[in-house]
């Protein structure tokens, strides 16, 4: 997939987001790395001070922005590789099913590295908004049954 591409693929996720959400995020930069995560197991990595951690002080100098960073490579190898070659089931891994050998969740490999990037930024901007990893799991059960992800 190309870089446009994969970067529209991450903007399409953000503005998926419903819009009470996506107007409380608040100096947060999401940027796509071309390769894969420095020990290939990270699709997605946030940076930053959550909103939640954020106290009175914040922002009265010059802050940086919080950084998510989403890595192209490690999320198109995972959604394309071969099912063999995944640990667990692969329903409990990103909620797709099996098909004809590898993870998929519609009619193309396009259609999963899409699905894999909307759940990923979601996840991310769940740890800028101050969600731990056991809120984002219960956000992402939601998620998939409410068929958002």
């Amino acid at each position: 997939m190309e870089n446009i591409e994969f970067e529209n693929l991450i903007t399409q996720a953000v503005e998926a987001l419903p819009e009470k959400i996506r107007e409380k995020l608040n100096n947060v930069e999401i940027v796509m790395e071309e390769g894969e995560s420095p020990n290939n197991s990270l699709f997605g990595l946030y940076h930053g001070v959550s909103q939640l951690h954020r106290g009175s002080s914040y922002g009265v100098s010059p802050t940086l922005p919080d950084k998510i960073t989403i890595w192209k490579g490690t999320i198109e190898r995972f959604a394309l590789r071969p099912i063999q070659q995944v640990q667990g089931r692969p329903e409990s891994i990103e909620g797709r099913q099996a098909q004809d050998g590898h993870l998929a969740t519609g009619d193309d490999d396009n259609q999963a590295i899409a699905s894999l990037v909307r759940r990923v930024v979601w996840h991310e901007i769940g740890h800028h908004f101050g969600f731990d990893e056991p809120g984002i799991r219960r956000l992402e059960e939601k998620w998939a049954k409410d068929k958002k992800i």
